[in-house]
């Protein structure tokens, strides 16, 4: 009769093992079907995220100094003109100085905007391709 017990305990104590085991495979199963369907994704997306924010403050630096760059030029043309009209002789002069000055002037700033533009939906394109999965092209 105590073998029939500790034979009956030991089988007892075999399944349980294998209840424990199988589990402890299900929890494995588990984790990691979670951490493909829900971490994974997770870290890229954040891993997206950051690459799009380098490529937004990149961009911004950029769009600035153009920004900088056309009022420097725009000032030095400005200062040429008014010292081309500080030297003119009669008011005829003046007057054909400030219209060539202003239609530059028009066209100028047209194209800058037309760059600045250019600047702005580049750097769009880029701060958006990681977020798509486009890659860094």
């Amino acid at each position: 009769m105590a073998d029939d017990i500790k034979t009956a305990m030991d089988q007892g104590a075999e399944q349980a093992k294998a209840a424990t085991d199988q589990m402890r495979a299900g929890a494995d199963k588990a984790r990691d079907a979670f951490s493909e369907k829900v971490v994974e994704p997770a870290k890229r997306a954040g891993e997206a995220m950051k690459e799009s924010g380098g490529k937004i403050a990149e961009g911004g630096a950029t769009i600035g100094k153009a920004m900088i760059d056309q009022a420097e030029q725009n000032t030095r043309e400005a200062f040429a003109a008014m010292r081309e009209a500080a030297g003119a002789k009669d008011l005829t002069q003046v007057m054909k100085i400030q219209g060539d000055y202003l239609r530059e002037q028009s066209q100028r700033s047209m194209s800058q905007a037309r760059e600045i533009g250019e600047l702005i939906m580049k750097f769009g394109k880029d701060a958006v391709a990681p977020l798509r999965g486009d890659g860094t092209r």
